[in-house]
């Protein structure tokens, strides 16, 4: 425990201020210093300290010119955090909340998810501190030519292929996409969540839901349950929480929950495919709040409130990070909550954490849960690089599969004496030596 101390303080030392990014660095460290400490290359090489210092770290204006002509500065960055094992891959998130150090967390966080996918993929992670709600088609489209411009010169198909993410979809991605070409004069798989008419791959918008939903049906399967009319309470109403509401509708499960920042819904009858196609309407295309849900499907909506209140079988915390507290934890496992498949990333605290391994239930964590989002954005590049296009069953029976291997890693490297699967320390090791040991193979570099 003590060395864990010594590494932390050293962590922390060098960047201050940043609690998403020792918060991640932390839970990795504890679950691979064993690790390191039984394999004396790992420690001799550095390979965590080196880990945990980004390869590079861009940061970079971003000036726009709204409707009314008034100019605008945003800051822009690119954090490329580990390349061992391909190029540079994450997404690029737009959000006011957006800082170096939730960057840095979410591009830890990554090289150990792309690692699990079994795929070639480095780690990284972007955006801006640009908000793209309440902003016009035009405003959007100059802010991304804007924010392409400076990024397109770090960036490229065997260098780093960014993704969507929070606040950016296929609108934001076709803006970048557009503007990477004008420059470059070049039509590559420079970035990911295409168009399918320009290079996008079948089920890559559906592809974090589902994988979730696909990794919570492995873990029940270990204790000979299934998904079929299970109540899942699901956070988030964005392109995560809604595929994931359409895998579970198709599985058979009964979804009661759906969310934004402004509040949940409760329909204690469950969400059907109807009201679904209502949330994607409101969210997606008139860009609104979930409380217009409420409305539309007559069901309870509980202002500035979690839904982790609702008593529910399964979670899947598809928002942000952070949203289950230590306290949101004991609610859902005295509500006789079995099971939790994070969609989002590292949205569960680590007092929330402890509270459901310390209860012994099914508990995913994000890098390995969610991992599905990365693992179609690979699947898009491969199809980019030998310029064909698989059909929607292909990509869905690829990413059925890749989760199936994830799963089958985290219990390798996470089952204990008792026969419980810690798959936090599963995630974590198992994306870990992977990455180490391609390190150590090409030498301190």
């Amino acid at each position: 425990m003590k060395k864990i101390e010594q590494f932390m303080a050293e962590v922390i030392n060098k960047n201050p201020g940043e609690k998403e990014f020792h918060q991640a660095v932390k839970e990795v460290a504890e679950s691979v210093m064993p690790v390191i400490e039984a394999n004396p290359k790992y420690e001799k090489a550095k390979v965590l300290e080196r880990m945990v210092e980004p390869e590079r770290v861009i940061i970079f204006r971003v000036p726009w010119q709204d409707d009314k002509g008034e100019i605008h500065v945003n800051r822009g960055f690119r954090i490329q955090m580990n390349s061992a094992i391909g190029p540079y891959k994450g997404g690029l998130r737009l959000h006011p909340s957006v800082n170096l150090g939730v960057l840095k967390f979410l591009a830890f966080e990554q090289v150990f998810k792309n690692s699990l996918t079994t795929l070639p993929m480095g780690g990284a992670k972007g955006g801006s501190d640009f908000d793209p709600k309440g902003k016009s088609d035009s405003e959007v489209m100059r802010f991304c030519q804007s924010f392409m411009t400076e990024l397109q010169k770090y960036i490229g198909p065997n260098t780093d292929v960014p993704a969507g993410d929070i606040g950016t979809g296929g609108r934001e991605i076709g803006f970048m996409f557009g503007q990477y070409r004008r420059l470059r004069n070049e039509f590559t798989g420079v970035l990911t969540g295409k168009g399918l008419n320009w290079g996008g791959s079948l089920i890559r918008p559906e592809a974090t839901g589902y994988g979730c939903v696909y990794f919570v049906q492995e873990m029940l399967k270990t204790k000979g349950e299934s998904l079929k009319g299970k109540v899942c309470a699901v956070s988030g109403s964005g392109n995560v929480a809604q595929y994931t509401v359409e895998k579970l509708l198709e599985l058979g499960a009964k979804v009661v929950t759906l969310s934004d920042s402004d509040g949940f819904i409760h329909d204690e009858d469950g969400i059907d495919l109807k009201e679904l196609k209502c949330v994607l309407n409101i969210k997606n295309v008139k860009r609104g709040r979930i409380k217009e849900c409420a409305n539309e499907f007559k069901c309870k909506y509980y202002e500035k409130k979690k839904p982790w209140s609702v008593k529910c079988d399964i979670a899947f915390p598809s928002a942000t990070q952070n949203e289950i507290s230590g306290d949101d934890a004991k609610t859902l496992v005295k509500n006789g909550c079995i099971a939790v498949g994070e969609g989002a990333n590292m949205p569960t605290t680590p007092e929330g954490i402890k509270v459901f391994q310390k209860a012994k239930i099914l508990y995913a964590p994000g890098k390995a849960a969610n991992a599905g989002g990365v693992a179609t954005s690979g699947l898009e590049m491969s199809q980019n690089s030998m310029r064909l296009s698989w059909s929607r069953e292909e990509v869905d029976s690829k990413l059925h599969d890749i989760m199936i291997k994830i799963h089958e890693n985290c219990v390798r490297y996470g089952k204990e004496k008792s026969g419980y699967v810690n798959y936090v320390n599963g995630a974590n090791i198992g994306g870990f030596v992977k990455v180490a040991d391609a390190m150590i193979d090409q030498g301190v570099v």
